[in-house]
């Protein structure tokens, strides 16, 4: 059985205890006496008063778990509770599982009728985990090395076709060549997408700056006025895209996985929404091959949802094989 340790064998984890302060305390009691190397035990979090016997820091309430997690970093969260099914609980756990962070449990204190929880062991102290990785480290190594191989072989092949959009949209309108703008890429680390410029530069420019968020909740549409000519065959072949390689290239992105969102969008993301940026974002993946444009993935998270839950290397290829059909096709982009 793989351990805490040996997922993480050169990685600072910092560590914060949820819960009760009795069982808080049973729990750091059980923890004493184990060896943590490489492992920073930073506090806790109860509604509870503070602990008198412990010289740990107490980071917040239970209402603020969230924002203690992406404050301080949050590696791993020690569930320390009492053994109830109660509804304030249910919600504390999807909270807390909603962010990029490993979700243990002390079994003595806490009784799981989940059915994806799994027997391991936190750096020697047997616990329950709640969350598995998405991708392991020899998964994860093989991804990006693919990327960076197919972002490396691909950027030069395609310099002449680059070089004949670039001309044709300086030749159809005024403005930039390319369009950047920011997007929530893993773990909602902020980065600059690269992309063709395909609107009139000042919807383009409005966009960039974030001013551009329509109402409705939609995007892209069709017939859009702010669409020039060039625009709409590169989105429509969705060749607007290929400068996302840059950004796969530069390990920004991955060649498959969720759509980095817009930070417009993800802030109003409800808790579950946000796991779909615990792996990396992608040019492609599962929501593209399922509607693209006529499916927003702002309105449609589950798609991504159910990629993160059923990820292999397998699922990445079988993605990119049906992209391919999708994008000759034209289906669903405009």
């Amino acid at each position: 059985m793989a351990s805490w340790t040996s997922s993480h064998p050169r990685e600072l984890h910092r560590v914060v205890l949820v819960g009760t302060a009795t069982h808080i305390s049973n729990a750091l009691q059980k923890l004493e006496g184990y060896a943590w190397p490489d492992v920073k035990l930073l506090g806790y979090i109860t509604n509870d008063p503070a602990i008198a016997e412990t010289a740990l820091q107490k980071l917040g309430e239970l209402n603020q778990v969230e924002d203690v997690i992406l404050h301080h970093k949050v590696n791993d969260v020690l569930l320390a509770l009492a053994s109830d099914s109660s509804t304030e609980t249910h919600q504390l756990i999807g909270r807390i599982m909603s962010k990029p962070c490993n979700v243990w449990v002390v079994p003595d204190y806490f009784k799981l009728l989940i059915a994806s929880a799994r027997a391991d062991d936190l750096n020697g102290v047997p616990m329950l985990s709640l969350t598995k990785p998405v991708m392991t480290p020899v998964e994860r190594a093989i991804k990006r090395s693919f990327d960076f191989v197919a972002a490396s072989i691909l950027i030069p092949l395609i310099l002449p076709i680059i070089a004949i959009i670039a001309i044709a949209i300086k030749l159809d309108s005024p403005g930039p060549i390319m369009f950047k703008q920011q997007r929530v890429g893993e773990n909602g680390k902020l980065f600059e997408i690269y992309k063709f410029r395909s609107m009139s530069a000042t919807a383009s420019e409005k966009q960039e700056r974030g001013e551009d968020m329509p109402k409705e909740g939609y995007l892209k549409r069709p017939d859009d006025p702010r669409v020039t000519r060039v625009g709409k065959y590169i989105r429509r072949t969705s060749l607007d895209e290929l400068p996302n390689l840059l950004n796969v290239w530069l390990g920004q992105m991955s060649l498959v996985g969720p759509r980095p969102e817009l930070p417009y969008f993800v802030d109003r993301y409800q808790a579950w929404q946000h796991r779909r940026m615990i792996v990396p974002q992608g040019m492609t993946g599962w929501w593209q091959i399922n509607g693209r444009s006529d499916r927003p993935m702002h309105l449609h998270t589950e798609d991504d949802i159910y990629y993160v839950q059923n990820y292999s290397l397998w699922l990445d290829l079988r993605i990119l094989l049906r992209t391919v059909a999708v994008v000759v096709l034209g289906k669903g982009a405009f």
